[in-house]
């Protein structure tokens, strides 16, 4: 069986070299068109899907949004889960990257980012980026309500709702599609794979390119993946 995922397009703060996290911001111009060849793609492949998941963040929403009308496939259910949310980059949120290497060095800041169990600089409760303070959030308790998070930690929980959601859905034969970001769509490919937390580091996931994972009918083993 084919399982597809798709990295959100460019955003306006990847757009701004900025991290993102759990901040919810929107495509850019380069992003929505992104969206659409993915959708187009997609399409000239032959790919129909009857479940979407994607995380409870507009630049993921509004990329499996363009996606599936360009398949003309509106209607079918879509799954919402803050546990495909894009990990919490903690105090970082919002800086801009090249700054953040100028005052902490290079070498610091891509561990940050691509490290597994490296987390970044906390938040503190009281900090306006604290996720508690969006309503989105209203019905998480304090411990799923993130500070910062390393790739471990995203790891937990997009395969918590891998089990709980995404693979029930494919034992029973349904075509899925998930549009997510880069850090929970590399938790998955962790998962999927049993890739080591040193080897994870150089994994990158493009923006707007379909991932395809073939996976076994019955045990959902990892057989093969390719970008269309």
């Amino acid at each position: 069986m084919k399982l597809v995922m798709v990295r959100h397009g460019q955003s306006l703060w990847n757009l701004e070299n900025r991290f993102t996290g759990w901040t919810d911001i929107d495509l850019s111009e380069n992003g929505i068109r992104e969206a659409h060849e993915a959708g187009q793609l997609l399409k000239a492949n032959g790919y129909t899907f009857d479940l979407a998941f994607t995380s409870v963040l507009v630049r993921a929403n509004r990329t499996l949004n363009i996606i599936l009308e360009e398949l003309g496939e509106t209607d079918i259910p879509i799954k919402y889960s803050w546990r495909l949310n894009e990990r919490h980059y903690g105090a970082l949120q919002g800086l801009n990257k090249d700054d953040t290497r100028a005052k902490y060095g290079a070498e610091q800041v891509r561990i940050w980012r691509r490290s597994a169990d490296v987390r970044p600089p906390s938040l503190e409760k009281d900090d306006p980026r604290y996720p508690g303070n969006d309503a989105k959030y209203k019905d998480l308790t304090p411990e799923q309500l993130p500070l910062t998070e390393h790739l471990l930690d995203t790891v937990d929980r997009a395969v918590e709702y891998w089990n709980s959601d995404i693979k029930p859905a494919l034992l029973e034969g349904k075509k899925c599609i998930i549009a997510a970001h880069g850090n929970s769509i590399r938790a998955l490919v962790k998962y999927l794979e049993n890739i080591g937390t040193a080897e994870i580091m150089n994994v990158e996931i493009p923006t707007g390119k379909p991932l395809v994972y073939e996976l076994d009918d019955k045990t959902l083993a990892f057989v093969k993946k390719y970008y269309l």
